[in-house]
């Protein structure tokens, strides 16, 4: 049966002035181009592309009395297009997996479509598309709607999206938009009080044993191999409980055996937490999302599955419990942290993957004309893993530094003791063992006896972790694997100086 919604809106509904500006830039560029022209628009998420492109639906059919087209690549996306075109006092009809035909709504002037959809009844002549003169696609960076281009080669498309970046780097978006258009910048839109400002906290993560996939970002299973961790489970929870305890959080992961093991870390914890990906049914994720919303200090760990579709202006703090090469990803999973509340007007931002780092903080200027013309050149010249941990300064946290009171000063600079002690014509595994020396008297300092300076040892690990590495970039020897020598090396070496300082203050 053919569900059209035709409901009349009881409230007008007003655009921002920013909002307004690039409709009537939409308007001046279907006016002056031919009827198969191709625009990307890009607005930040938060921004309101949904209200917009609903107003040109309902101005573009008033004025030209030709059908438009929405596409979407998934059935939240539509429900929400359709509610919010009725809200425009749009009739429309949402092409679902449930839709064979046309029959009954075949004078509707607005369809809202799933690209897989549509494309199947297209290509089974079971729907005939006639007088479409608008297409509207949102989320436009995907390339799923790429195969329906040619169903509509007369119609004027409009593509929507908050990163003019495709999501398959060999196939540009430039090669099927003759123009972009930009509209309101993150800064502005938080200046003005139309998004939340974002606090990032970045945690420096060791990522050389992540693999990259043929799509160009990293693979589930080396990433799961990194991230189900136990120091990387303990890294996360002392991130939560140092920034954002008690306060209603969002971590995205990738893979779900990560995001299962974040569950249980966290419920083993004490804290309220559920787990969903894109194995859950609909019943669970409505329940999930329902728990989420009304639980002030929830904490939800998912897969990436709602990065697009969901929105919820509760959430306090993001954390990105993983690392991505995908510049469309890193903003949406940001995104779902900046709607604006009254009593909200800042979300923090908890990185432990390195991706600020990789492509500067959420509301910094970015020149999208620049990566849309030259994705190619914008991708290649990403900071890569390496140098970003080149440039790690490693700080002991608060905590643990509390148990080091006895000692002064706890950071040894490797780098300078490793140009001393060549510079003296030394060995350069001098400046380790001089490191490892610092670190053993620095923990007998601290503890009782032996068997306490044992446990305090082990909480070394990320301190030995940043020596070992800033030492292995000085002799140009950064294998992952004798990097892992080095460190097992080192924290032998490390409990047998504790040993010896110890038996020596005994006797």
């Amino acid at each position: 049966m053919t569900q059209v919604t035709t409901t009349q809106s009881s409230t007008e509904k007003e655009l921002y002035d920013y909002q307004l500006k690039d409709l009537d830039a939409v308007f001046d560029c279907i006016g002056r181009e031919s009827s198969d022209y191709n625009l990307l628009y890009q607005l930040p998420t938060g921004g309101g592309k949904t209200v917009i492109f609903s107003e040109i639906v309902r101005r573009y059919i008033e004025k030209n009395n030709k059908k438009v087209v929405i596409l979407t690549h998934r059935i939240e996306l539509s429900a929400q297009t359709s509610r919010m075109l009725t809200e425009f006092n749009v009739p429309n009809m949402i092409i679902s997996s449930d839709v064979k035909n046309l029959d009954g709504a075949e004078d509707l002037m607005c369809y809202v479509a799933m690209v897989e959809t549509l494309t199947n009844r297209l290509q089974e002549e079971q729907i005939v598309m006639d007088d479409v003169g608008l297409v509207i696609i949102d989320e436009a960076h995907y390339n799923s709607f790429r195969k329906l281009f040619s169903y509509f080669h007369n119609s004027f498309i409009l593509g929507v999206t908050a990163t003019p970046l495709s999501s398959n780097i060999k196939l540009p978006m430039k090669d099927h938009y003759n123009e972009l258009l930009i509209g309101e910048s993150i800064q502005s839109l938080i200046s003005r009080g139309f998004l939340s400002k974002a606090t990032t906290i970045s945690y420096n993560v060791g990522l050389s044993s992540l693999k990259l996939g043929i799509n160009g970002d990293y693979t589930v299973k080396s990433s799961e191999i990194l991230y189900t961790d136990s120091g990387m489970q303990e890294k996360l929870l002392a991130a939560y409980e140092d920034q954002s305890k008690g306060k209603k959080t969002l971590i995205f992961n990738n893979g779900i055996n990560t995001s299962k093991y974040v569950h249980e870390t966290f419920r083993e914890a004490g804290y309220a937490i559920r787990h969903l990906d894109n194995t859950s049914s609909a019943k669970e994720r409505k329940e999930i999302l329902l728990w989420f919303k009304e639980t002030p200090d929830a904490i939800l760990t998912s897969v990436s599955i709602l990065t697009t579709g969901f929105d919820e202006p509760t959430v306090e703090t993001i954390i990105l419990n993983r690392a991505t090469k995908s510049l469309t990803l890193y903003f949406q999973m940001i995104g779902r942290g900046s709607r604006v509340l009254p009593n909200k007007k800042t979300f923090k931002v908890l990185d432990l993957g390195n991706n600020a780092a990789r492509f500067g903080l959420w509301e910094a200027p970015i020149d999208w004309k620049e990566i849309f013309a030259y994705p190619d050149f914008y991708l290649e010249n990403l900071i890569g893993d390496e140098e970003i941990e080149r440039n790690f300064s490693y700080v002991m946290p608060p905590d643990l530094r509390k148990e080091f009171s006895n000692t002064e000063k706890v950071y040894f600079d490797i780098k300078k003791e490793y140009k001393r002690v060549v510079a003296e014509g030394k060995k350069a595994k001098t400046a380790l063992d001089n490191a490892v020396e610092q670190h053993a008297i620095m923990v007998v300092d601290n503890s009782e006896d032996v068997f306490d300076a044992r446990i305090l040892a082990r909480k070394l690990k990320e301190d030995i972790a940043y020596r070992v590495r800033q030492y292995s970039y000085s002799i140009m020897n950064n294998t992952q694997n004798y990097r892992d020598w080095l460190q097992e090396d080192y924290e032998r070496k490390l409990r047998t100086r504790i040993n010896q300082i110890c038996t020596e203050r005994d006797m």
